[in-house]
């Protein structure tokens, strides 16, 4: 089971601050993210960066897992989460758990509880708030490809997601976890 992290992100609404570089805890945003994919079961974990790919490099301690750039960060998640399959392509995993950077209310139990959904190769699941679809997200090897194909944008795997819902496992989470985001300067609130 491979986790993949999504955090390319410039944090435009945050005034330019990479979410990945946010402080949280003392640490970058993006460590305590990659360690709830690895601590939840994922191995291996896989990072996206784009924004300030550099300085995150120097300043998150990320030697544990693998890493790919995005060129195209600017253009949305959509970008991101295919360099992330393409680099997981040949990794023998059967399913890939995909998390955002910017979600620190989501840790390790509720990725391991999606993990746990994991029902072969065209699996499908997703944690879900209050019976509300969110992150992170499980696709099954036999996916990655449709999946690649469609993302776009912002969106991700959204319209992919729409399309397959009867497909969908839906992985109540709402007991261990919260799927807010950091998106503005009052979400920097939530950060510890």
């Amino acid at each position: 089971m491979a986790g993949l992290l999504l955090a390319a992100g410039g944090g435009r609404r945050l005034g330019g601050r990479p979410k990945a570089l946010l402080d949280h805890r003392g640490r970058p945003l993006v460590e305590h993210a990659a360690r709830a994919l690895r601590d939840g079961g994922c191995h291996p974990v896989h990072i996206v960066l784009g924004a300030a790919a550099d300085s995150v490099r120097e300043r998150a301690e990320l030697s544990a897992y693998g890493i790919s750039e995005n060129p195209d960060w600017a253009q949305g998640m959509g970008s991101s989460l295919r360099v992330g399959l393409a680099a997981l392509a040949d990794s023998g995993a059967d399913a890939v758990v995909v998390s955002l950077v910017d979600q620190p209310g989501i840790g390790a139990a509720a990725v391991a509880r999606v993990v746990a959904a994991y029902a072969g190769g065209a699996s499908l699941a997703s944690a879900a708030y209050d019976g509300h679809r969110g992150h992170p997200v499980l696709f099954g090897a036999a996916r990655w490809a449709d999946i690649a194909a469609s993302a776009e944008g912002d969106r991700g795997a959204r319209a992919y997601l729409r399309r397959h819902t009867d497909d969908l496992t839906l992985v109540e989470c709402s007991d261990i976890a919260e799927p807010y985001d950091i998106d503005t300067p009052e979400d920097l609130r939530r950060l510890e």
